[in-house]
């Protein structure tokens, strides 16, 4: 610009120097702020909070679980269809999906007074699927796409139900990819408590070596691994577990040891020899058969219910007592001739015969009509009395029994009210004196054996 064109006063000529200088004074102080920032030593970092003041990380929400209810790849898992598995998993999500399942149940609706149809879903995994049926390809496959090895939707988890099927090398493969050998079911239940069928054995052995606890106790009835396998007659399951030390005194919620639950299962005759089997294992291994539960009922009382003879007489040889009372009053006399009428084919007198030479009081002559099927039974109980007493209870033999055992029988009625012979009432009054010793005593007599036979009331068919 030139002052010829534009004409500047004095005052604007100095308003522009000023505002020149001040622009000069600030560009040489922000120079000077540079080089000190250059020259300068870096600040410490600021200190860090103490742990819990620290800020929350943030938490990412996982996404949606997949559910599955379509019934062609419930199956495809079920059969274990390896070309229908790679099919479904190309999906990741469906790795760990929870398959459910709708079942039509008849439910009790106290409200209308009636049964109703209710709709009842169930839900599973593809791992736990496989699992059940023992498709080891398949649950190896899911586990390698990262299956949930413990994840239990439907209350089990993988490792439940393939030893509920018996199926060792899913039970191996679950295990060795961090399957919790322990882990309790929604039931309460265990993988070793679920080992109940006689190919299970195998799966029982991979827990225990797996590090699980031979006497692990259900949540609520407080079952172990030997309550159940005892209950079952499983020889070999029994023996592995007492190989693994497993608590024979160990009682559940009903207070009643493996014994106990062995002697009540014993209810079938086909079944009785493995049952006896196991017994014996459980007695060797310190059982006591004295050992009631809380309702005072014995093994002893359970298998005269069963009317098992062998049964009772082991228990009786390893200090079983003939006359204790349960609760109800009952003596293992009275459980046996309450169940005379179902098993007349059982030798319920060997059992009679066995009590009364342990120790069992002579049951009231009101009991005979309990046992008027067995004449045999009959026959062991009059000879355990000093007379032949009323006949009243023959008015409940059937027409069939009495003229099958017509000599027996009016024999009785003959002597009925009568006094008995020497020979009987010498036979009475030792008994008496022996009690509970008569069987062992008797046992160690040096006398012929037809005459120990009559003083353990062996039956003859007759009344001497």
């Amino acid at each position: 610009m030139s002052r010829d064109t534009f004409p500047f006063t004095s005052t604007s000529l100095r308003s522009l120097r000023l505002e020149q200088e001040y622009q000069e004074w600030q560009d040489a102080r922000q120079a000077l702020a540079q080089r000190r920032a250059m020259t300068r030593a870096p600040l410490p970092r600021a200190p860090r909070p103490p742990p819990q003041q620290r800020q929350l990380q943030e938490v990412r929400v996982p996404p949606p679980q997949v559910r599955c209810r379509d019934t062609a790849i419930h199956n495809t898992f079920m059969f274990g269809d390896m070309k229908g598995v790679y099919a479904v998993l190309k999906d990741p999500a469906m790795v760990n999906a929870v398959m459910e399942t709708v079942h039509e149940e008849m439910v009790w609706t106290p409200e209308m007074g009636m049964w109703t149809l209710s709709s009842k879903v169930r839900q599973t995994s593809a791992l736990c699927l496989a699992a059940s049926r023992g498709h080891t390809g398949c649950v190896e496959e899911l586990l390698f796409r990262g299956a949930e090895v413990n994840a239990d939707p439907g209350g089990r988890t993988a490792l439940h139900e393939a030893c509920i099927g018996g199926h060792a090398a899913c039970v191996r493969l679950l295990l060795a990819n961090g399957a919790d050998p322990e882990l309790l079911a929604s039931d309460g239940s265990a993988p070793l408590h679920l080992c109940t069928s006689a190919q299970s054995v195998q799966c029982a052995e991979l827990l225990l070596e797996a590090g699980a606890e031979v006497n692990v106790r259900m949540r609520e009835s407080r079952l172990t691994p030997l309550h159940v396998a005892s209950r079952r007659g499983q020889e070999e399951h029994v023996e592995l577990f007492l190989s693994y030390k497993a608590d024979v005194l160990v009682t559940n919620q009903e207070g009643e040891t493996p014994l106990n639950a062995a002697c009540s299962g014993a209810e079938r005759p086909s079944e009785f020899g493995r049952y006896l089997r196991v017994i014996q294992m459980l007695l060797d291994a310190g059982a006591d058969p004295r050992t009631a539960g809380r309702k005072q009922h014995t093994p002893l009382h359970n298998a005269c219910a069963n009317c098992c003879s062998r049964i009772v007489e082991v228990l009786l040889q390893h200090g079983a007592r003939a006359d204790v009372t349960n609760c109800a009053g009952y003596t293992p006399m009275d459980c046996l001739l309450q169940v005379v009428e179902d098993y007349p084919d059982q030798q319920p007198e060997a059992i009679a015969r066995s009590l009364l030479n342990h120790g069992a009081k002579a049951v009231s002559p009101k009991m005979l009509k309990q046992c008027v099927l067995s004449p045999a039974t009959v026959e062991v109980m009059l000879n355990s009395y000093p007379s032949v007493p009323p006949c009243d209870w023959m008015d409940f033999l059937s027409a069939e029994i009495n003229e099958e055992h017509l000599p027996f029988f009016e024999l009785v009625r003959q002597q009925s009210g009568q006094p008995r012979s020497l020979q009987h009432l010498c036979r009475w009054a030792l008994r008496l004196h022996l009690g509970a010793r008569c069987h062992s005593a008797v046992s160690q007599l040096d006398v012929p054996s037809s005459v120990r036979d009559y003083l353990l009331l062996r039956e003859e068919g007759s009344l001497r």
